[in-house]
């Protein structure tokens, strides 16, 4: 056996011993990869073997992790998700114009799906998976070709950033609450229900200072984790909502959602496709970082 053989214990038993750490005995681990409770305790006993070293403690008829499985563990199984994300790496780039793009949830359907229509146009052999991701991630543990950033480009670290625009925030309010409690200047909306985004709590405060009024210590209000589910909210009757403007638009054009004040709120925060720093050139990510930011230029 040479030496970087001795090293590569059996897949079958790797997978095995995965199994069992994740589901906490032999047999249910049996269950999740298509072996049977016996195969997998044979498996792991050759990988015990292999390695000179026990890492279940068995007790009669059950198995617990020991302190030396304990540590195997904590390196292995980060290494086998590695290897599986870095497999589906390779299968998706199978087809040269996939790809994979992580984006803001409010922002994919408010301002990306609409404009979809023109990438198929422009890019017909373009076939893009989007999923919903609200925070910064390490592209090198993900599956992700790129992702929409709200923020600053140093707050993605190993990320190159193209920018795409500034948004603007806007209060809101249903028409009908509005109509119940006559807003005249915008101290008013210190004794108002705010509602406000879950990442960005501090908002109502900038845009009081930014009006020139003294808010002092705001009361906590309802929070939620979407823009779209804040713009619900708002146009139920919940309070004044914070927004940006972009993202209601159909809502200010239907008449659901009203500004009470013409005070928006800007910020040096801005939206940015984040690419991974030292990823190969990619023609279809190029494609599409060229048309979103034509398209971000335009609206």
């Amino acid at each position: 056996m040479n030496d970087d053989r001795k090293w590569l214990p059996s897949m079958t038993a790797l997978t095995s011993f995965e199994a069992a750490v994740r589901h906490g005995g032999f047999s249910r681990a049996g269950e999740a990869i298509g072996l049977t409770q016996s195969a997998v305790s044979r498996q792991i006993a050759q990988l015990e073997d292999w390695l000179e070293t026990p890492l279940f403690d068995r007790v009669g008829r059950r198995v617990r992790l020991n302190e030396a499985g304990r540590i195997y563990a904590d390196d292995l199984l980060p290494a086998l998700d590695r290897i599986r994300r870095a497999t589906a790496r390779m299968t998706m780039r199978r087809s040269p114009g996939a790809l994979r793009i992580a984006t803001l949830p409010s922002f994919g359907m408010r301002w990306l799906a609409p404009r979809l229509p023109h990438l198929s146009a422009l890019h017909p052999q373009l076939v893009v998976d989007f999923a919903a991701r609200s925070q910064p991630f390490d592209f090198a543990q993900e599956e992700f070709d790129a992702a929409i950033h709200f923020g600053t480009p140093d707050e993605w670290p190993g990320a190159a950033m193209d920018f795409l625009f500034r948004e603007e925030a806007v209060p809101v309010c249903a028409p009908g609450w509005l109509a119940a409690h006559p807003l005249r200047q915008p101290a008013d909306l210190l004794t108002a229900p705010l509602l406000s985004q879950s990442s960005r709590r501090d908002a109502w405060a900038r845009w009081f200072a930014s009006a020139g009024v003294e808010a002092g210590t705001l009361p906590p209000g309802p929070a939620f984790e979407h823009f779209l589910m804040l713009a619900q909210a708002a146009a139920a009757g919940a309070g004044v909502a914070l927004i940006p403007s972009f993202l209601i638009r159909p809502e200010l054009d239907a008449g659901t959602l009203v500004i009470p004040f013409a005070r928006p709120l800007s910020s040096e925060r801005a939206y940015y496709l984040a690419r991974p720093l030292d990823a190969p050139v990619h023609p279809a990510l190029s494609q599409f970082g060229d048309w979103i930011v034509d398209q971000a230029r335009m609206a």
